[in-house]
């Protein structure tokens, strides 16, 4: 049986580095590429910046030299900003929707024409909870993420019928590397986040990519396409103001 190959992007710390381990132990061959050396060993590590046409082009072509084939894209690489929309500037607003829609855009665009060559294949994009609503300071973020969705859904109407699934996960707050950073900011705190969660706690990497494990194999998720799953722990499902969130807690 040919093993399956899986790119991940950002794939050097947090959700990134846990799909990788995750894909791994159900026994896929893993490309992990980030800005710097992952962490973690794939089967081919790729240094290479998701947003540069000429790196995206030359990560593809060591994936075909070296496998041959791609299975499934995990659009997983992205930045965060926390900043009032009257203060993000021009440069800001342009590097966040670089990285977190231009570059799963060209990462799709290059896969996907091996996928569709092949007639199979899945992209699972990491998405987030701020592409299904609006969160105050986050003008750039939201506006990627919410793009990140679009084009996962239009891909999805586009390549669906010729084998290649296209679908988002959509994290609410987790507990990575970028949290810290963005904590560190004075924009909220722990308690900010689990007291909006139905479920009292941040999400885990591994909640995360245990669902991008779903989406990714086709015998379990096989006619799933155009999806933007939540995992946030009903974040985007409840509409109760905190006392009462917090009232019907155990």
């Amino acid at each position: 049986m040919t093993t399956p190959v899986a790119v991940i992007t950002g794939a050097a710390q947090g959700i990134g580095r846990e799909v990788a381990r995750t894909l791994a132990g159900r026994g896929y061959a893993t490309v992990l590429t980030d800005l710097r050396e992952p962490a973690e060993s794939g089967a081919l590590t790729v240094i290479g910046d998701v947003s540069d046409p000429s790196d995206v082009a030359s990560l593809a072509a060591q994936v075909r030299s070296t496998f041959g084939r791609i299975d499934v894209l995990v659009n997983n690489a992205g930045v965060s900003l926390l900043q009032p929309a009257e203060d993000t500037t021009v440069e800001q607003w342009r590097k966040v929707l670089d990285v977190n829609l231009t570059g799963p855009f060209l990462l799709s665009q290059e896969f996907g024409r091996d996928m569709l060559a092949a007639g199979s294949g899945s992209i699972v994009n990491i998405a987030s909870i701020a592409g299904l609503q609006g969160v105050s300071d986050r003008a750039a973020y939201n506006t990627s993420k919410h793009g990140l969705i679009g084009l996962t859904r239009t891909l999805a109407a586009e390549w669906g019928g010729r084998g290649v699934r296209v679908n988002a996960v959509c994290p609410g707050w987790v507990k990575t590397e970028m949290d810290v950073a963005d904590q560190a900011s004075g924009g909220y705190t722990d308690d900010d986040i689990t007291g909006q969660v139905p479920m009292g706690r941040f999400a885990a990497p591994g909640d995360i990519a245990s669902a991008v494990a779903f989406l990714a194999d086709p015998e379990l998720s096989g006619f799933i396409n155009g999806v933007a799953l939540p995992v946030d722990g009903g974040w985007t499902a409840d509409g109760s103001w905190t006392s009462l969130r917090l009232r019907k807690r155990a």
